[in-house]
């Protein structure tokens, strides 16, 4: 095999086991909103209270992630991952055990420190280990299999919680992603992060622009105002998002009588066109070069879709295709939303950049769902995919603004 071909090799294997810890985190996003209506007859819950549980999970994991990019950056990915992955299976037999709200607290807060860990720990051994004409393919691949998690969970849960009962379906989920830590460990030596040789480097870089110079603060990334703009998108996007997995199936079961298991296999439909969504998004990032074009262009038309559903006239018929749409949108935004980060990124702090940027996600689904979920308590399902539509709308000239205030230069 030539240096070209062994390098491709490794590169598929990396963007594999990288890829499918990234899907059990997405995956482990969606075990709980799915269960939603067995937990409410169960406890007697409201759908205020629903949307909480969710807010904890994500509040959490947005101070673990800006926290664990730190981490990353001083003793690697590798430890980090392997302990994120275990405290989602922690979380899912916890969630299963639950007799009551404090226990679905209490599982929501150890799903919330395992999740924060992985996008400072996979955008990193991206970056450090992936070959950068490869790069454009790997985010597709991350973001893919991200989608694809969201698409099996609610799936996933249901059928099994249909055939067993939700307690069932909690306990597979922990043994998913107890078999999933097991193939990372197994493959371990794939995934070493060689932190010294990412310090000299960002050295090096430093002593390169300014010679003699003392050492960046290990806070000065956060001066880039690229930093935060990225943020703001972030927490726009995942709000909007967030929001829809969580309340669309009962929303639609108000303003179109679609029954709440069948609008359960409508987020699937949504994560399906995601994933087909980000695969076209990997493609149109690495040929047109032109993400802020890509990321405005597709959510102007999911900003329509959302006010059509508002609208309440659209026919039950045509929803499935406007749920699949409306993932295909957000899918290609993927790939060209994370190459605006990596060109917003100085060289040798990527674990706290994404740490910091990516909390934005964590918040923005910490806030949606409990925002909307006293809309819902009001009886107003509608005002879930007018808010929805607002967010995005926010969210566009960010992107702009992005690409004019990025910076090539290390801190």
């Amino acid at each position: 095999m030539t240096v070209a071909q062994i390098r491709r090799a490794s590169d598929v294997r990396v963007i594999g086991l990288i890829s499918l810890a990234h899907g059990s985190s997405h995956f482990f996003h969606l075990v709980l909103p799915p269960m939603f209506p067995w937990l409410k007859n169960e406890f007697a819950l409201s759908y205020a209270e629903l949307g909480l549980l969710m807010s904890i999970f994500f509040v959490v994991s947005c101070i673990v992630q800006a926290a664990s990019g730190f981490l990353v950056d001083r003793i690697g990915a590798r430890p980090v991952l392997f302990a994120g992955v275990a405290l989602l299976s922690l979380a899912g037999l916890t969630y299963s055990q639950s007799t009551g709200y404090s226990m679905l607290i209490l599982g929501a807060v150890i799903a919330g420190l395992g999740n924060g860990v992985f996008h400072p720990v996979d955008y990193t051994l991206i970056n450090h280990k992936i070959s950068p004409p490869n790069l454009p393919y790997a985010y597709s691949m991350h973001g893919l299999t991200g989608y694809l998690g969201w698409a099996a969970a609610p799936a996933f849960m249901v059928g099994i919680a249909q055939l067993s009962d939700w307690r069932m379906a909690f306990l597979s989920a922990a043994a998913l992603e107890a078999l999933i830590l097991l193939i990372l460990w197994l493959n371990k030596s794939q995934l070493i992060d060689d932190v010294k040789e990412r310090h000299a480097q960002s050295h090096a870089d430093e002593q390169a622009i300014n010679p003699g110079g003392a050492p960046a603060s290990a806070f000065a990334f956060l001066k880039l105002p690229a930093v935060w703009l990225c943020w703001i998108f972030f927490f726009f996007s995942m709000a909007s998002t967030s929001s829809l997995q969580s309340f669309a199936p009962s929303a639609l079961f108000k303003v179109y009588q679609i029954p709440i298991d069948v609008g359960s296999y409508f987020i699937t439909l949504l994560a399906l066109g995601s994933a087909g969504g980000v695969l076209f998004g990997g493609y149109l990032a690495a040929k047109l070069k032109a993400p802020e074009r890509i990321v405005s262009s597709c959510l102007s038309v999911t900003v329509v879709m959302c006010l059509l559903l508002a609208t309440g006239m659209v026919s039950a018929e045509i929803i499935p295709f406007i749920f699949f749409a409306l993932g295909f949108g957000y899918g290609v935004v993927a790939p060209s939303r994370d190459l605006l980060v990596k060109l917003a990124t100085p060289k040798g702090v990527s674990g706290r950049v994404y740490g910091i940027v990516y909390s934005g996600i964590d918040l923005g689904a910490a806030v949606g769902p409990f925002i909307f979920g006293f809309f819902m308590d009001a009886g107003l399902p509608k005002a879930l995919f007018i808010g929805i539509a607002i967010f995005q709308i926010m969210i566009i000239p960010t992107v702009f603004k992005v690409s004019s205030n990025t910076v090539s230069k290390a801190v």
